[in-house]
Order: structure tokens, then C-alpha cells, then sequence
């Protein structure tokens, strides 16, 4: 039998969404992504440009901080956003820094503005996809403009160190370091074009140090990392050849989980120790037939293998940070190493 008591009432429909959810059809929907997009376009775009303000923001959550800023892609992760459309133009401002480093604010005005433009074209009935089809349009008139404008400069290095002296102007003239413009500009240039064309802005290293001012900042040639040489070990290396690696290098303790050795005598924990210092000394000796004079380890060096490192005259550096070696395997061509039983396989 059929129980018309279970079919429901068409009045009271069944509720999917959970309690507290609102939900918005047609134009209160649409007229909300505008909103929220246009309001996050309103909030930065008095920033933009060299004469554009700062503004304060004031972290409730973090003892009060506050934070003093310009950039567009600073403002918009500070600020809590829970419009879809304006979480569009927060995710394209983060884009644009990641990827590029700049134009962070232009981004999300120019977006900000487009959809401005295009709430009074929905407005006036037009429909969604034919201003989609518009602005692809757009882009692609805008995409030929920009190449008809572009210079090959690759045989006139004078002409493209100063079209490069003139960008870098064009940027730091809107961040704090607008007073020192020129001297930063010919860092970052002289930077980029040792590069010699590869782009890979991963092998330029910013150290930071505490102390000083802005003028005190310089550019200097080859691989900086802030480590000291193990003990009687060499402090200077010419023509260096550096064994980039990530290995363990301690021999005071068995790297069992939960391992537990008994022995009936005090001599037997020396033959252990003289067992692990062996194993030590040959791994040691394996890193040594490759043929280097500079071992750069990411972990510790303990003291017996910086002793045996002496003793062979090689300069040993320990500790080094993932970063600073990743950048060090990249500039030198080279490849950090694990294992080290077949030196013919590995390039250092």
C-alpha cells in the first residue's frame, strides 16, 4: 500500500543546507558579487600610483600590531573577506605577487573596474557570456598592441641597461624605498642581468642583517652563505670543488626507535663506540673519494668527522640551511647528495 502521509508537502521543502546558511538566486546574488568585488577595488586604489597613500592596518588578533603598507597584496591578505567574487580578486592579487612581484594593486583595481563597467552592461540586458566574449576581445587587441610596442634589445647593452634603470624606477617609485630609487634600481639591475638571460630569479639570494641603513645594502659576486668552518679546518679554498650534500653525520647514538644494547662489560661499550666510529671513518672516507676540498652538509657535523674532515684538509660546513643549499646546487650546476658509493655519478 501507498502511504500518502510520506510524500512531502510541497510547502515545507526539504532542507540541504545547513543551519544558519543563506542562500541568493538571480540579481540579489549577482548584485552581491559586484558589490563585494567594487568595495575591494575601492579600498586599495588610493594606493596606487607614487602618490598614493598608506594605509594602517590594525591586527586585533596579534597584541595589537600594526602594520604600515602600500602594497596591494599585503592589504588584501590582512583583511578578512567573505565575498566569493571579492575572494576572486584577493586570489588574482596574490597571483600576480607570486608570479610576478609587482602590480599587485593594478591588478585588482583594473579587475575591480572591468567589473564596475560590467554591472551596467547587465543592467542594460545584455547578456553575461557576450561581455565575456567582449573582453576577450579586449585582451587579444591589447595583447597586439603590447607586442607591436616591444623592443629586442639583446645586441645593445647600453640601451637595455638603461630601458631597465628606467622599469625599476617605475616600481620603486611607489614603494617606501622611493628616496633611495636610483641606488636600489642599479642593484636590481646589475642583479638581473648577471642572471645573462635565464630569468631565474631563485639564484639571486637577499640576505637581511640587523643594523645599519638602506645606503649600506650592496651587490656582491658569487654565493654568500652564512656559515663558519670546522675546527683547524681551512678558512680559504681556490678553485674549489664542493660536494653539496644531506646526510646524517653522528655516530654518538644508534638511530633505532626504541633500541635498547646490553653488554656484561664496560669494554664491550668501547668495542661498540670503536664499531661506530669505524662505520663513521668509512663513510667519511667515501665522501673523500670524490675527489673535493669543500663538503657542505644540510645536517650537523659532529666532532669526529669534522676531525677526519681536518685531517684530509677539507673544509667541512655544517648546518647549512635547505634554502642556501638548494640555491648553492643551482648556481654551481651541481646536486646535493644522499649516498656516496658511486663518485663517477655525481656531479660536484
Amino acid at each position: 500500500m501507498f502511504d500518502i502521509t510520506q510524500v512531502q508537502n510541497p510547502l515545507n521543502p526539504i532542507q540541504i543546507l545547513k543551519s544558519g546558511a543563506e542562500e541568493e538566486k538571480a540579481e540579489t546574488a549577482r548584485l552581491s558579487s559586484f558589490v563585494g568585488a567594487i568595495a575591494i577595488g575601492d579600498l586599495i586604489k588610493s594606493t596606487l600610483g607614487p602618490k598614493g597613500m598608506d594605509k594602517i592596518l590594525l591586527c586585533e588578533g596579534n597584541f595589537g600590531k600594526v602594520d604600515i603598507t602600500n602594497d596591494g597584496a599585503t592589504i588584501l591578505k590582512s583583511i578578512g573577506v567573505d565575498n566569493p567574487a571579492a575572494k576572486v580578486l584577493v586570489d588574482i592579487s596574490k597571483t600576480q605577487d607570486d608570479e610576478v612581484g609587482d602590480g599587485t594593486t593594478s591588478v585588482a583595481v583594473f579587475a575591480s573596474e572591468l567589473l564596475k563597467k560590467a554591472e551596467n552592461l547587465v543592467q542594460l540586458k545584455i547578456h553575461p557570456q557576450t561581455i565575456i566574449s567582449g573582453w576577450r576581445l579586449a585582451l587579444s587587441a591589447a595583447r597586439t598592441a603590447l607586442e607591436n610596442f616591444a623592443m629586442d634589445l639583446k645586441d645593445n647593452p647600453e640601451e637595455l641597461k638603461s630601458q631597465l634603470l628606467n622599469i625599476a624606477k617605475t616600481t620603486l617609485s611607489s614603494k617606501i624605498l622611493a628616496q633611495n630609487k636610483e641606488f636600489f634600481a642599479n642593484l636590481a639591475v646589475d642583479a638581473i642581468l648577471r642572471l645573462k638571460g635565464s630569468g631565474n630569479l631563485d639564484a639571486i639570494q637577499i640576505i637581511k642583517k640587523s643594523g645599519g641603513t638602506l645606503s649600506d645594502s650592496f651587490l656582491d659576486e658569487g654565493f654568500l652563505l652564512d656559515k663558519r668552518p670546522g675546527v683547524n679546518q681551512p678558512k680559504r679554498i681556490e678553485n674549489a670543488r664542493i660536494l653539496i650534500a644531506n646526510t646524517p653525520m653522528d655516530t654518538d647514538k644508534i638511530k633505532v626507535f626504541g633500541s635498547k644494547v646490553r653488554v656484561d662489560s664496560i669494554a664491550k661499550v668501547a668495542e661498540l663506540e670503536l664499531a661506530e666510529k669505524e662505520k663513521m671513518k668509512d663513510k667519511v672516507n667515501s665522501i673523500l673519494q670524490h675527489d673535493i676540498n669543500v663538503f657542505i652538509n644540510r645536517q650537523l657535523i659532529y666532532n669526529y668527522p669534522e676531525q677526519l674532515f681536518a685531517d684530509a684538509n677539507v673544509m667541512a660546513i655544517e648546518h647549512a640551511d635547505f634554502d642556501g643549499i638548494e640555491r648553492l646546487a643551482l648556481v654551481t650546476g651541481g646536486e646535493i647528495v644522499s649516498t656516496f658509493g658511486n663518485p663517477e655519478l655525481v656531479s660536484n
